[in-house]
């Protein structure tokens, strides 16, 4: 996600306008939790404006920092003292999960073992860690990114645990990352006989660490949107399927092809939206053809032609420039500035 990523937090890249953390706050109060601690480094600040205290997910949220990334076992390792004698939910912070994970959690309250792991299945395992799998969702072993899978079923960034993972977390070398792995705790919960059960979930999952992932999460939700117009709308703009415009926008002589979102206080003229496409708050976008993009706070495009498969920054600047052709594509920083040719 780079250069995106150099200036703000991943999980705070809105999709149809609402940040990927925040879908999955909300998936953790649909499962009945209310106590939540967000492990943050260098984005701290940037976690802390957007999420608060927490009340307005209807959860209590402590904030648990962490000096540098040491792996997903040290996570919870430095988790320790706030989690307790707790069983615990671990939701990785840029993971979708369509569906929730009420399933597991109810499943881990159920049957009691001493994890209880989401996984699906993938084309690549190669590229995640992958479970091997036994009789009655019981796991009989996990490795990570493995040169020859013993299956195609991938860890999905969501566990649920009891206690017994710090007793295996303490027992933890770091790796050749030198990272404290949590699929070596979870192996070795396995090897000292501890259940360790699986939940496979059927539905859309992504792990949104590149642009073309989160291209399709911002798909997969618009394609579910209800339109609401609460902006301004000219008689001289067409808008066809499902739209959303924000509070204070302003769309005129443009047509939107839904799913599109525009978000609150946004300027569209004489321009061309969608499919798929969000436009987040306090945008403007002239004389411009876009599909199939994010445009994050505050962007300004300008007589660029044709933009597709792109996600501008906060801030960014698009303007003409000479000789532009006739399709972009983009992944520009916040605060950046681009000149297209015309």
């Amino acid at each position: 996600m780079r250069p995106i990523t150099h200036t703000s937090a991943k999980q705070l890249i809105p999709v149809a306008n609402k940040p990927v953390l925040f879908y999955g706050l909300e998936a953790i109060r649909e499962a009945g939790i209310r106590e939540v601690g967000i492990i943050v480094g260098s984005t701290a600040p940037e976690i802390e404006r957007a999420v608060g205290d927490g009340s307005q997910f209807g959860l209590d949220v402590t904030y648990l920092p962490q000096d540098a990334p040491r792996g997903l076992a040290h996570a919870v390792l430095i988790a320790r003292d706030y989690l307790g004698d707790d069983d615990f939910v671990m939701y990785l912070g840029d993971n979708f999960v369509v569906g929730g994970i009420n399933g597991a959690v109810e499943r881990f309250r159920r049957e009691r073992p001493h994890a209880q792991l989401m996984l699906t299945r993938v084309k690549d395992p190669h590229a995640f860690g992958v479970a091997e799998m036994g009789q009655d969702g019981q796991v009989l072993g996990v490795e990570e990114k493995p040169q020859y899978p013993k299956s195609d079923l991938a860890l999905v960034g969501v566990y649920v645990f009891s206690p017994a993972v710090h007793e295996a977390i303490a027992e933890l070398k770091p790796s050749w990352r030198n990272e404290l792995e949590i699929t070596e705790a979870i192996q070795w919960l396995i090897d000292q006989g501890r259940p360790v059960k699986s939940t496979i979930i059927t539905g859309f999952w992504k792990d949104t660490g590149n642009l073309a992932d989160m291209l399709d999460m911002n798909r997969f939700v618009l394609e579910r949107i209800d339109s609401e117009v609460s902006g301004s709308v000219s008689a001289d703009t067409e808008i066809i399927g499902r739209v959303v415009v924000g509070p204070g926008a302003v769309i005129s002589g443009s047509r939107i092809v839904g799913p599109v979102v525009v978000g609150a206080g946004s300027v569209v003229r004489n321009s061309r939206l969608g499919p798929f496409t969000s436009i987040d708050c306090d945008c403007t976008v002239v004389d411009s053809d876009i599909e199939q993009s994010i445009v994050l706070r505050g962007a300004f495009i300008d007589g660029v032609g044709r933009i597709e498969m792109s996600m501008i920054g906060r801030e960014a600047r698009v303007v003409p420039g000479p000789r532009a052709p006739k399709t972009y594509r983009f992944v520009l920083g916040d605060h950046s500035e681009v000149r297209v040719g015309v």
